[in-house]
Parts: C-alpha cells; structure tokens; sequence
C-alpha cells in the first residue's frame, strides 16, 4: 500500500501560498521561487546579477556565471562545456591562450603548444626539433652547448668553428680563458711558473718571459733589506733606500742605536749599521 506525499501549501521562508505555484524543495522544505533565488542562487561574476532557477549556472573557483557570460575574455565565444584556461583571472578558450600566451620558438617562431616539449635557455625558448647545432644541425637535446651570435652550437663544432687554442696545453678555450701579452690561456693553464698556483686574479709579474705569483718573485728575485732580511719587492710603487750595494726598506732605515728615521737625512755607517750624525759621533 502506497501514501501520496501531500502538495506544500505555503513557503518556508515567506509563507506565501503555493497553490497553483511553483516551488523547489530544498532539503524536503518547500520554497517559492523567489525565496529560493534570493537564499540560495549566485549573482554572475560577469554581469553582477541573479543567476535564476531557469538560467544556467556554470561555476568554476568558488565563482559563479550565467551560461550566456560565461565567455572568452578575449574572442567572447562560449566557454561552456569548453577547454579553457585562466590568466591574470581572465578566462581565455584554449585557442586564445596558445596564440596569445604560449611560448614561440626562438628558432621558427611559431607556438610551442602547452603539454609538448619544449627547451629553455637564458628566456628563450625552442620546440625539441628546432634545438639544433647551427653549423652541423644535429639535435642538442640536453648535450651541452655554446651561445654565440644568438645562435647554438654542440661543442664539438664550436671547438672546430671558434674556440682559442691555450698557448700553454694547445688544446681550445671554451670558457674561463685568460690573456696575456695577447697569448690565449686556460685559467687553470696560467700559474705562477715557482709554486703553479693559478694567477687569474692575483697580482703577478713577469721575468725572463716567465710568470711568477707575488710571493715567488719576491723570495726569487728581490733584494732583501739589510736590517729586516725579507725581500725589498719594489712592486706597486713601494719605496726603499739603496747606499753602497745595501737596501732597507723605507721603515727600516733607522740609526741603530736611537732608531730616529734617517730617510732624507745624512748619516754615517759603521760595518752594517748606520747611524744618525748626532749618535754617530760617539762610534
């Protein structure tokens, strides 16, 4: 035996009559239309106004459109039941997004179409196929490779096509190199000639045709103070005082018994020493 659930006579909300109207039920309780829109329907994130029981609502983010708004921000076709995208929160249909916002080809300048593979360097991108060596045209796919000229090439052809030979190893300057005396030099190929320690950056200097780090040269070739007995390097402009095959440094030229400076002033010597004429007279 079946019982006929009885016809609502009244709205929830208002309690307006609903005979002879139309009502939506709502978890089993009854409502007119109007009440229904006004509780439970969404205004248009397009237009800004109510999206009706009989209009089609189409959300998407928390967001809600008439069927008829809901459009590409760009070329206005309907997006509904349509592939989409979102940019800066403007739909735009997927046509839109690859002509407008997809990636070109550094190389044919055509799009790169999202979900293929693509390759990137220094902003620009390629299509896999396009990625080719300038001179020989084979693939680079991830084998390393040179810029130059805006243009790619593997590093075998750039070697052949471009690269310094070290005047030291003979063998090409790909990155890092070094000049000097207009020569080409690996980095690691231009050390100091005593403790080859690479000079790239360091304060060095040069005899015979031979490089030497500062330190070398000094312990090397430079005279030594004749009080202090540590090299006298004359590099960078340092000053020193030379008397009778004898040299100080500018500090250490001092009487050996008052230690007054005697640069720029007269003295006297006695075997090694020297002395100011004031302490000079009692030797």
């Amino acid at each position: 035996m079946s019982t006929k659930m009885a016809e609502p006579s009244k709205c929830n909300q208002c309690e307006g009559s609903l005979y002879g109207q139309k009502f939506i039920l709502n978890a089993e309780i009854p409502h007119c239309v109007k009440c229904y829109e006004k509780l439970f329907c969404n205004n248009c994130f397009a237009c800004g106004q109510l999206i009706g029981c009989t209009s089609k609502d189409v959300s998407f983010k928390a967001q809600h459109w008439h069927g008829e708004c809901f459009l590409c921000k760009m070329c206005n076709q309907s997006l509904v039941d349509q592939p989409f995208a979102t940019r800066d929160e403007m739909l735009v249909c997927s046509a839109c997004h690859i002509t407008e916002f997809s990636a070109k080809c550094h190389a044919c300048l055509k799009n790169i179409m999202p979900g293929s593979k693509k390759m990137e360097h220094k902003g620009n991108s390629w299509h896999e196929a396009c990625f080719t060596c300038k001179s020989c045209q084979q693939l680079i796919g991830t084998k390393s490779f040179i810029q130059k000229d805006a243009s790619n090439y593997c590093l075998c052809c750039y070697e052949k096509n471009f690269a310094l030979q070290c005047i030291h190893c003979k063998k090409p300057i790909i990155t890092g190199g070094v000049n000097y005396h207009d020569q080409p030099w690996h980095k690691e190929c231009f050390v100091c000639t005593g403790c080859k320690q690479q000079l790239a950056g360091q304060r060095f200097t040069s005899r015979d045709d031979l490089v030497y780090c500062f330190d070398c040269f000094c312990n090397l070739f430079a005279k030594r103070c004749a009080y202090c007995t540590t090299p006298i390097s004359g590099l960078g402009g340092s000053k020193y005082i030379s008397f009778q095959e004898r040299q100080w440094h500018n500090d250490c030229f001092n009487c050996k018994r008052c230690c007054v400076s005697l640069v720029g002033r007269g003295f006297l010597t006695c075997n090694d020493d020297v002395f100011c004429p004031d302490c000079g007279k009692d030797i």
